[in-house]
């Protein structure tokens, strides 16, 4: 085995391969820029080396700088983790020629599978049936509606040399054509430094399902079942499952052979994930593209298999031969990944930016008779910045059956608490409880279906308002009785009664609460309900039971009363006396500004471009500006008509969260 590698990434990934290779005694070196300076990678691993300024293209990108890195550090071999150079063929042969082992596949296979038109070319020719589409490359707008139009709308808008969600639009008619190929063009250029592009169709109702595979250099090769990854949005991926609810044994065997015979037709000698797009309704599937690397969601495989698949990789890229048969491979139980963004899901999923001022993970290990475990590259206190992908953790949890990992992920998703930026957790937590999901009734289009005007939350169960309502009350019976303590008495008083009203939102609840040591008794609307606590103040994570009935919410203060969130629920909660209640109802509700005539970033980030002119007018939705954040080029639009008045901004100006670029008249 090797006695030193180079990981050639950031964040999680980088924290992934480290714990693998800390138990197999391997000694690590990671690089960083600027910005992860004291990340969690840097202090984890046994040497560290700066490469350069935060953006990629001047760090993580740079071959150059990688391969120093090795030389002076002594390092055998590079594991790239996915993203940056992991799916680079020049960077592969470049590390092949210096003598450095690659922990990947061999160039050639990144070459005729990485690349995403030739990939599709050598399944056709092997006879893979594969999604009708343009495999010629794509090199103007004009070209680009010709072609769309060839194929029929709706169309997707890809990037060759694409990946992890970046570098795709799905455009329905010309205009989401002419404005998705520039911008897609850009966001390629940006993140992969190769802005070629191509077109295929988009299948409606489609579900995505991908098969994990692992060969060595000796000709062996397995696959180790498949990825149910169909709840995305933006084409990134959201929700990953292992296995499929869709598939049935028959099918599953029919996609993992075949998958293992487009590994061995070049030599495949690694992990690596082929993807299909299959069809809800007959279980066909058609060849997507072969993803050339370790994949973010590779923990619901190991999670099912038991196989560490980094430790796989460092075995067959020394050498090893693969020591799994595919005979002795079973699947056993279920699991559920929940990626956790930076991003806000209340304003259509933008990115977040700021520090972690809170970041108090579930802990892993068991929970509800399944499994917890938790994947992160950051900690309280570290920077989430503007440069690099979004994702800050996975969340994985493991169960019997499906619904055991589900009801075990929900219960994690209470328990994962972060302030100090926003997060996606009330998103994918609300997801967990939806009878659609639970049903196994997903494709790729469930975010935009169930949720068809964005994420403005959940309106709270009778269930959530019972457990919200307790948890509110007894908070506040434990302040209560702080600031009643006489000053200097060191002893606890005994229990109190209290006569309540909860304001939980639009509804009052009458309480009746009496307050013991770790547990109370609680009339709640007159019916009684007993408490158990160990939740104690400075913690914004209330976990008890009410009527042996274990949950987990979230809150934080406020200037009055509390907001609460539980699942996708999110509520301000007022613990009052019966008359201030009553004063409380008869107070205006303060009216909401207007902004209809401002055009306000959403988000910190960077004007990539300013396609408006004062004096212009410009119809409700029509593009602005583009904002670049997190490696996205998000579109700014207007909400309603109107003529140019003012423009703030300009391309190359950084901007802030709500501030104003744009005014009209």
């Amino acid at each position: 085995m090797f006695k030193k590698i180079l990981i050639a990434n950031r964040g999680e990934i980088a924290v992934r391969v480290i714990k693998t290779c800390k138990r197999l005694g391997v000694k690590t070196v990671v690089v960083y820029s600027d910005a992860d300076a004291d990340s969690m990678a840097v202090e984890m691993a046994d040497e560290a080396v700066h490469i350069g300024p935060p953006p990629a293209a001047e760090s993580y990108l740079v071959m150059d700088k990688i391969i120093d890195a090795v030389k002076q550090t002594g390092a055998e071999a590079i594991h790239p983790g996915f993203g940056f150079l992991s799916e680079n063929p020049a960077f592969a042969k470049r590390l092949e020629k210096e003598g450095i082992t690659f922990i990947g596949p061999n160039p050639h296979a990144i070459e005729a599978m990485g690349d995403k038109i030739s990939s599709k070319n050598l399944a056709a020719e092997a006879g893979v049936s594969t999604v009708p589409g343009h495999m010629g490359l794509i090199e103007d707008t004009k070209e680009a509606l010709k072609v769309s139009k060839d194929i029929g709308y709706p169309v997707m808008i890809k990037a060759s040399a694409g990946g992890g969600g970046k570098g795709i639009r799905v455009a329905y008619n010309d205009k989401e054509v002419e404005e998705g190929f520039p911008a897609v063009k850009a966001e390629a250029k940006a993140s992969f430094g190769d802005d070629r592009i191509f077109i295929e169709k988009f299948i409606e109702s489609p579900r995505h399902v991908e098969i994990q595979v692992m060969g060595d250099k000796h000709g062996n090769c397995v696959y180790l079942f498949e990825r149910e990854c169909s709840i995305q949005r933006r084409n990134q991926k959201v929700i990953e499952e292992a296995p499929s609810p869709l598939l049935d044994e028959e099918t599953r065997k029919k996609m993992g052979e075949q998958a293992v015979a487009l590994a061995k037709a070049v030599n495949y000698d690694s992990a690596g994930t082929v993807e299909f797009v299959a069809s809800g309704v007959d279980k066909s599937f058609y060849f997507l593209e072969m993803n050339t690397r370790l994949q973010v969601e590779h923990p619901v495989t190991e999670m099912i298999t038991g196989v560490d698949l980094v430790e796989q990789m460092l075995r067959v890229a020394y050498g090893e031969k693969l020591a799994i048969k595919q005979k002795d491979l079973k699947i056993n139980g279920w699991a559920v990944e929940s990626r956790v963004y930076a991003e806000d899901p209340y304003r259509k999923f933008l990115p977040s930016i700021g520090r972690l001022k809170r970041f108090h993970p579930p802990e892993e290990g068991p929970l509800m008779g399944g499994t917890v475990r938790m994947d992160s590259g950051v900690r309280e206190g570290d920077e989430i910045s503007m440069f690099y992908d979004p994702m800050i953790a996975k969340l994985v949890t493991h169960g019997k059956t499906r619904d055991d990992a589900l009801d075990v992920q929900a219960a994690a998703l209470d328990r994962f608490h972060i302030e100090g930026i926003q997060d996606n957790i009330p998103f994918v937590a609300a997801v967990m409880d939806e009878e659609r999901f639970r049903s196994g009734d997903i494709t790729t289009n469930y975010i935009k279906e169930q949720f068809p005007d964005g994420f403005n939350g959940t309106e709270p169960t009778d269930h959530q308002t019972l457990i919200l309502t307790a948890a509110a009350a007894y908070v506040h019976g434990v302040f209560a009785r702080r600031a009643e303590k006489i000053s200097g008495r060191m002893s606890q008083p005994g229990p109190q009664r209290k006569d309540w009203v909860v304001i939980l939102g639009d509804t009052h609840h009458e309480i009746e609460l009496d307050l013991g040591d770790h547990e109370a008794t609680i009339a709640i609307d007159g019916t009684n309900h007993t408490l158990y606590t160990h939740w104690k103040p400075g913690t914004h994570l209330f976990e008890g039971q009410l009527d042996g009935e274990s949950f987990a919410v979230k809150f934080s203060d406020k200037t009055e009363g509390y907001v609460f969130r539980h699942r996708g629920v999110s509520v301000r909660a007022l613990v009052c006396t019966p008359m201030t209640a009553a004063l409380h109802a008869r107070l205006p509700e303060k009216p909401k500004p207007d902004t209809s005539k401002l055009v306000i970033s959403p988000m910190p980030g960077l004007v990539v471009s300013m396609d408006v002119e004062v004096g212009m007018d410009v119809e409700e939705g029509g593009a602005v500006c583009i904002v670049e954040a997190m490696k996205m080029q998000n579109i700014i639009r207007a909400e309603a008509s109107g003529k140019v008045k003012a423009i703030n901004v300009a391309a190359g100006d950084s901007v802030a969260a709500d501030e104003v670029m744009v005014e009209f008249e």
